[in-house]
Formats: structure tokens, sequence, C-alpha cells
């Protein structure tokens, strides 16, 4: 993998028998960063897996990208804990975790590569701090019925700039700041000693509200960046899979 000081990004993909999904997500990410794939890792987690070839696949992605992918393999731990792993591995200079079952929209990704970029180039010039914090957009794909419904922050964010929590506007009800809002500079994460609990359901709110006391400066890019799969049998958000975790 290359150096820390080259990578901007980590892409960390945390995977639980998804073998049907994996490819279309890991496509995905790599269409969307042609011309940086030497600036991005890709850290595949195999969360124990054993229903499918789910350790298989992310094995041969590896072979066939070993500059940018890496396959880890872990004991069930939960999907906190292979943020955890991926973040252990990451040593980009931002962390974005991407479910192995949802996907990144190319030209949305392109213009985050862009941005990314330009951040570390103007901090490096004048030898300051990247922004802690980038906030996208993301999509509710209902793939089976056809639907999709962006969440946006336009009007309450500021746009094309940095700023900090005093420019933050008032946020709609349905304007959540979800994990798949959030690119964080990992340097932030460790600062917050994040650390997502083993064996527990629904952690995404934690990774993105713990490290919020230790974000100071922002940045708004108001893309369509993160697809969100809503609707897959098995899936942790299907209302009979949620009920039966309710302890």
């Amino acid at each position: 993998m290359p150096s820390n000081a080259d990578i901007l990004l980590t892409f960390a993909v945390p995977c639980y028998n998804v073998a049907g999904y994996i490819d279309h997500c890991v496509e995905t990410i790599l269409a969307g960063t042609q011309g940086y794939h030497d600036r991005i890792e890709i850290i595949l987690v195999n969360d124990g897996s054993t229903k499918d070839d789910t350790p298989e696949r992310i094995d041969s992605w590896q072979r066939e990208h070993p500059q940018i992918i890496k396959a880890v393999h872990q004991q069930n731990g939960g999907h906190g804990e292979a943020v955890n792993t991926g973040l252990r591995h990451a040593t980009g200079c931002y962390f974005k975790v991407v479910d192995a079952d949802d996907w990144l929209d190319e030209q949305a990704s392109k213009k985050v590569m862009e941005c990314l970029a330009g951040f570390v180039e103007c901090s490096r010039q004048a030898e300051s701090t990247p922004p802690d914090l980038l906030i996208t957009n993301y999509v509710y794909e209902k793939v089976y019925e056809g639907k999709r419904t962006p969440i946006r922050y336009k009007k309450v964010l500021p746009e094309g700039r940095v700023f900090d929590w005093s420019c933050a506007g008032s946020f709609k009800p349905y304007q959540n700041i979800l994990m798949h809002s959030v690119t964080y500079r990992t340097a932030v994460l460790h600062e917050a000693q994040l650390e997502l609990p083993k064996h527990t359901f629904y952690v995404d709110n934690i990774f993105v509200y713990v490290p919020l006391p230790s974000v100071k400066t922002l940045y708004y890019l108001n893309v369509d960046f993160y697809r969100y799969f809503i609707g897959r049998e098995g899936q942790s958000v299907n209302e009979k899979i949620m009920a039966s975790r309710v302890d």
C-alpha cells in the first residue's frame, strides 16, 4: 500500500455475507476514483462471513488490485468492529465507510476526490490543517420500488467554503447526518478515541456523533455521493430484522 503521505482517502467496507453485492460496491468506488488510484486505499473487512463466498470475493479483489485493496479477515464482531478494523488499517488523510450492499455515485465521487485533493494541497502550501469533516448528500435507493429520495443540506450548510459550527443553520427533521453523509479527517477519529462497541446493532450514530466535538472546521459539497440501498432481505433496517433485535 502507498505511504500515508500519499493517500487522500481510505474507504472501509464492512462485509458480512454480502457476496451478491460486494462486486458492485467496489466497482463503483474504483470507477469514481479514476485518476486517483494511487491516492486511495480500500480496506475490505470480512466480519466472519459463513453463509456465502464473501471471503473469497474480497481476496479476489485484493489479488486484482494489490496496490489499492487490502482484504482483512476477522471473527464476527458486528458492524461496529468491522468499522474499527478498517480504521485501524487506515493510512489515508480522510476516512469513509461504505457498506458493502451500498454504492457510490461515479460523478459525485470524482468531485469528492477533487475536493479532498484541493484541501490537502492548500493545507501544505499554507502549512495548515485540512477541514476536519466533509459533508455530502446521500440518497435512499429503494431499488425494488423504483424510488429514490436524496437527503441534502442546501440552505442549512454554507457551500463553497470552509466554515465552523456557528455558520450552520437549522436542520429539518429529515436532514439526518448519517454515516453516509460524513467523510472525517482520520486524525479527528483518532483524537476522539472512537471505538465502536462489538456485537451491537445500529452503531452508525455513534460513529457520526462521538467525533463531532473534535470537529472545528467543515466543508459541505452538494453532491449525491452515497447511495443507500433500502429493501434488501436480511438488511439491518428491515422491519422484521429490527424487531428480532429489540433486546
